[in-house]
């Protein structure tokens, strides 16, 4: 398996630069474990759907994480984009340019001086502000840097259930619900169960290296709470399937479920650097609701992982022919889980 075996070719324009409205408007490439797609609406999602069945959402907050600043000694320009705050009060951020990122340095951010206090590697810094300073009150939710046009309203890059602010990019699968068709799904049975995991800016990057079971996967902070675990434990009992909504559920479910020695879900709140590579062999998850996601990265080998490789890059190809729009403020899939491996 090489790095190259995740790559295909997309059309600069089919990046999607704003979302559809309303949000569930997007259209939705439903690919079963066997068959033909099936092309459609978000908004009829349902139709895939059984009475039984769990939603999987991840509740996490995109923080104003992106600070514009200059150098104190030299009025430089810096830009940082937080991504966690640290048990001492420090901040882990992306510091750019990050290598005049040296350590007893200071920056300004609208009138905040923050000190670097340590380089920490590909790009990151820890900074400290002042105590009585809250670093995300002087910054702007990010973008990621394909999205190159404004966003008008910032919360069109949260989603509508946001509530646990931590991250750094939004869990974009999620985009797609509305309040409406939330309701509509609950009143059809299908039920809706939420985790957290914040975000962080590695989960996008480029995979560099050759082999990509030696990339470094940044560590996400997660939680899973005792009646979630206890909701989707009994999903699985009474027959019905759990639907992770975005990659990112995926991993929260995968790692608790990899960590208990008889694959149960159960609470747990911790970190995770879970990689997840064809041959791997899932244990919580049967369907998975996704948008398109970027070549060479570990969320296409992840859901190449769910659903196959060649399947994965067919399925991509006809969606380039059919114009669908791709990543953040693009249209989604639903993806039945493929035969495991032995």
């Amino acid at each position: 398996m090489r790095t190259d075996d995740f790559d295909y070719e997309l059309p600069p324009e089919l990046i999607a630069q704003r979302a559809a409205e309303p949000r569930d408007a997007s259209r939705l490439f439903y690919l079963p474990s066997a068959g033909p797609a099936v092309h459609t609406r978000f908004s009829e999602i349902g139709r895939f759907l059984r009475a039984g069945d769990a939603l999987v959402l991840n509740d996490t907050r995109v923080l104003a994480a992106r600070l514009h600043g200059t150098f104190r000694d030299t009025g430089g320009n810096v830009e940082a984009l937080l991504v966690r705050r640290e048990a001492d009060g420090t901040w882990e951020a992306m510091l750019r340019p990050g290598r005049r990122a040296r350590p007893g340095r200071e920056v300004v951010f609208g009138g905040a001086t923050a000190l670097i206090e340590t380089r920490l590697g590909e790009g990151l810094a820890r900074l400290r502000f002042a105590p009585d300073i809250d670093p995300t009150a002087l910054g702007e939710v990010p973008l990621p840097p394909y999205i190159t046009e404004p966003v008008a309203d910032p919360e069109r890059y949260q989603t509508v259930y946001a509530r646990v602010e931590g991250s750094a990019a939004a869990p974009t699968a999620g985009l797609h619900f509305t309040p409406e068709l939330l309701d509509r799904l609950r009143a059809a049975g299908i039920a809706t169960e939420f985790i957290t995991l914040h975000v962080g800016p590695g989960t996008f990057r480029p995979v560099k290296v050759e082999d990509p079971t030696r990339h470094p996967m940044h560590e996400e902070w997660y939680s899973i709470d005792e009646a979630t675990a206890q909701h989707l434990q009994e999903t699985r009992r009474r027959g019905g399937r759990i639907i992770a909504v975005g990659t990112t559920v995926v991993r929260t479910l995968e790692q608790v479920a990899s960590a208990s020695p008889d694959g149960a879900l159960r609470a747990s709140t911790g970190w995770t650097r879970l990689l997840i590579l064809p041959g791997y062999r899932f244990r919580a998850i049967d369907l998975l609701i996704t948008n398109f996601h970027l070549p060479r990265s570990t969320l296409l080998m992840l859901i190449s992982a769910f659903a196959g490789r060649e399947r994965i890059l067919a399925a991509y190809a006809e969606a380039v022919q059919l114009r669908y729009r791709f990543y953040s403020f693009g249209d989604a899939m639903l993806l039945e889980r493929a035969e495991q491996p032995g």
